[in-house]
């Protein structure tokens, strides 16, 4: 296996996170800042590459380094931290050519991908004949020779006088990956090229692009976004090309948020939100009822309706730390709580659509009884029994 994992933290009870570097970079330096605020949702695993970080074993010589098989090597690192589990799936973020990893686990198993987040990298990253150039002068001077252009090309404006631990940090990791480890990745880099395949993409897709960043441009994430079924791109104002590193709260809230499906409020407008609220509410009620209640909508009544969309549906039920299952099952519990029978009707039908099963909503109306009182639970249960016999489940 050309891969090895550093543990970045988080408990292994939450959903699997997976890390991939940056040419030059090792795991730790590159992911740990952002790694502090993805342990809370996740458990966070990151890779080194060859000759890279932790990672000192000596290259196969089998065949060449690709893409593919360092796509191919963390896959079966995944399969080794959930032995006895059977193929897991996993939520998935790189930067540079841990993003082209990215999208070749996309090509070659979209069916492990829970969902992806690749930043900083591209379809195809520079040409072959760059990276022949970068090979030569490493095997000539070693990985020394390429930290003064680094330290000019890796970062934003200003960052190594903002964080010089940071920036010494990565430019000291580049100097100790080993020679022909970071040869055998350009190799691979030359050869890497799926431009052409991008549509066979399907799982939804967020590119994160630097503003300053000239190794991969936005352009080329752009092209990314919009090659891919369901693509989206955000541009990170003054960053270069190690976002994780340089922006690691906003990373680590983007990777969150396409983890669990919620749009990124920070570069949202209202109407955008107002748009995501909408798609999610027509989602859970189903499309008819929320037609019906926007038609019904009047002068007196249109701006409590703009309100429910933008507030609850934008602003609540697309936040990333509970998913649609666990929220009907809080919005059941409350609505008996406090007697809203019209709505506890609605949020019946609502659970179903989100997964949750008849024998959760009658365990959820038995608590009830408990802790809300056994007239409500009552209630509760025939009016539950009334909306899942409408939908023959009862």
């Amino acid at each position: 296996m050309t891969v090895t994992a550093v543990r970045l933290g988080g408990r292994p009870d939450l959903p699997l996170l997976v890390l991939g570097p940056s040419l030059g970079t090792s795991a730790t330096t590159l992911w740990s800042a952002a790694a502090e605020h993805l342990a809370r949702s996740f458990q966070v695993v990151a890779w080194d590459l060859p000759g890279h970080g932790t990672n000192r074993f000596p290259l196969p010589e089998d065949e060449p380094l690709t893409v593919a098989r360092l796509a191919a090597d963390v896959l079966e690192l995944v399969d080794s931290l959930v032995d006895g589990f059977g193929p897991a799936r996993f939520h998935y973020a790189g930067d540079s050519v841990g993003g082209a990893v990215g999208l070749q686990l996309l090509l070659d198993a979209p069916h492990r991908v829970s969902s992806a987040t690749l930043l900083c990298t591209g379809a195809r990253i520079g040409s072959p004949e760059s990276w022949q150039e970068r090979i030569g002068t490493v095997r000539a001077s070693g990985t020394p020779a390429l930290v003064g252009a680094s330290a000019s090309r890796w970062f934003g404006p200003g960052f190594l006088d903002r964080e010089p631990e940071r920036g010494s940090a990565l430019l000291h990791a580049l100097q100790d990956a080993d020679d022909a480890g970071y040869a055998a990745v350009c190799e691979a880099l030359a050869t890497f090229d799926v431009r052409e395949r991008l549509s066979e993409i399907k799982v939804p897709v967020l590119a994160v692009a630097g503003s300053a960043d000239e190794v991969t441009p936005p352009s080329g994430l752009a092209l990314v976004a919009e090659g891919v079924a369901e693509g989206r791109l955000v541009v990170l104002d003054g960053v270069g090309h190690l976002a994780p590193v340089e922006a690691p709260e906003v990373v680590a809230r983007l990777v969150r948020a396409q983890a669990y499906g919620a749009p990124e409020r920070d570069h949202l407008t209202v109407e955008q939100v107002r748009a995501q609220g909408m798609q999610v509410r027509r989602a859970v009620l189903g499309t008819e009822h929320v037609d019906r209640a926007t038609a019904a909508a009047t002068d007196f009544t249109s701006d409590f309706q703009e309100f429910i969309t933008e507030y609850a549906w934008g602003g609540i039920w697309t936040r990333p730390g509970l998913d649609r299952r666990a929220r009907s099952l809080v919005t059941l519990t409350a609505l008996v709580a406090r007697g809203h029978h019209e709505e506890l009707a609605m949020h019946v039908r609502a659970a179903r659509t989100n997964g949750v099963s008849v024998d959760e909503i009658k365990e959820l109306l038995l608590q009830t009884a408990i802790y809300c009182g056994v007239p409500d639970a009552n209630t509760a249960f025939r009016i539950a029994q009334k909306v899942l016999g409408e939908l023959g489940e009862a």
